[in-house]
């Protein structure tokens, strides 16, 4: 069978992380957005651990389903998949060098005895912060039969990349997979060498159970069943068929630019300026540079196991973009909720529904979900912290090196109408 699967989330002892990332609405939203099997996150601290533990049942080797007296009640105005959503244990850690690992645990138990390794306080944050580097986090999981590979690859401040030239340099031995990030897709990180055999994941770590959060990217993946020892199956020998994910131009971190005031600076010249923008603010690499140091090759190599990766926005993103600034949240989750009750999930909207179907359901979303399929939507890319924008054919995109938009002048962002 082939799943849809988010692996990497955190709950609501995170900082930063939504009230209402609870297991039992994280399953609910995970039905809507179309997803198989969704990570827990957070796994190592007692509070989410234990709220786990009270609101599921494992129901196969290392997954588990919500209490049937714990789960909430469905809007019947909405469908819901056959197969019910399930949870696996998923850790987010951050080393002694702030760099960000994901683990895949087999158990609750699991959970338990790493808990009793790790040097840190484990209580502060639903990510962790211990005092070990990535050699012993590696040792501890690889004891404990865990999945584990690097969060977010590239990202600026707390990836591997930002530390070390080489994975190597952080781990003892080859991770189980590499997180690529919504700044980074398969054509960027297939340019470095030693990535040709290390299977990659898009996930969303997300912080919010909302459309826009979970599921923004996802991973299709070849399993026998839906259970731990499948899935170790599955991404040991690479049988991810396909990634979904951000146009890497949509991510917060994809051009050098001011995390203050957003200006993009080619990087020759903010290497002059000492990353000082005249602003006062701080620039900081993009991920397109730093992958351009790394890359072994102009092009991307790509191996023969490596899966298709195929850009996709959240629906309610694709909704606020196309009808306009002044729509209210209310309007735009009446157009997702009339879109998901004719196809199911948003998912299904998104990459398998025929296009005579989202033309006739609606003739203004269809053309943008086209040009998401077909690659020919125009972008103004992201960088220091904002995500990018799409380009409407009667917008003009603003010039790249001249541009200094303000964050109160911030338009078509994720937040825009869900915010919390």
């Amino acid at each position: 069978m082939i799943i849809r699967a988010d692996l990497h989330i955190h709950g609501r002892y995170s900082m930063a992380t939504s009230k209402n990332m609870v297991p039992e609405v994280i399953a609910a939203q995970a039905q809507l957005k179309g997803l198989h099997l969704v990570g827990t996150g957070d796994a190592f601290h007692q509070g989410w651990l234990e709220l786990i533990e009270e609101s599921t049942e494992e129901v196969a080797d290392g997954v588990y389903s919500i209490k049937e007296d714990r789960r909430p009640d469905t809007d019947p105005d909405l469908p819901a998949m056959n197969q019910e959503p399930l949870l696996i244990l998923t850790a987010e850690v951050e080393d002694i060098k702030r760099i960000h690992h994901l683990l895949i645990l087999p158990s609750v138990e699991t959970a338990h005895h790493i808990r009793g390794e790790l040097r840190g306080n484990l209580e502060s944050d639903g990510r962790p912060r211990v005092r070990m580097d990535g050699r012993e986090i590696q040792e501890i999981a690889q004891a404990e039969g865990c999945l584990m590979g690097p969060s977010h690859a590239f990202t600026p401040w707390t990836s591997i990349y930002k530390e070390y030239d080489s994975i190597y340099d952080c781990y003892h031995h080859k991770p189980d997979f590499l997180e690529l990030g919504l700044s980074a897709d398969t054509n960027m990180a297939d340019r470095i060498e030693e990535l040709q055999d290390i299977p990659f994941l898009t996930n969303s770590d997300a912080h919010s159970p909302w459309p826009h959060r979970l599921g923004r990217e996802f991973n299709e993946i070849g399993m026998d069943r839906i259970d731990y020892p499948s899935l170790e199956k599955a991404i040991k020998n690479q049988k991810i068929k396909t990634n979904y994910g951000f146009d890497p131009r949509m991510g917060k971190y994809h051009l050098t630019a001011c995390i203050k005031c957003y200006q993009v600076f080619p990087v020759k010249k903010a290497l002059e300026m000492k990353m000082k923008c005249p602003c006062g603010g701080t620039i900081k690499k993009g991920v397109d540079y730093r992958i351009e140091e790394l890359a072994t090759w102009d092009k991307p190599h790509h191996p023969l196991n490596r899966p298709p990766y195929v850009h996709i926005l959240p629906l309610a993103e694709i909704i606020s973009l196309v009808y306009g600034k002044g729509v209210t949240t209310v309007f735009v989750q009446k157009i997702w909720r009339e879109l998901l009750q004719r196809f199911g999930d948003e998912i299904s909207v998104l990459i398998n529904s025929p296009m005579e179907d989202l033309e006739a359901a609606d003739p203004k979303l269809a053309p943008i979900i086209k040009s998401f399929r077909d690659g020919s939507l125009k972008m103004q890319s992201g960088g220091g912290g904002r995500y990018g924008k799409i380009i409407l054919d009667e917008e003009q995109s603003e010039p790249c090196e001249q541009s200094t938009p303000s964050r109160s002048s911030e338009t078509n962002t994720l937040d825009e109408y869900f915010n919390e």
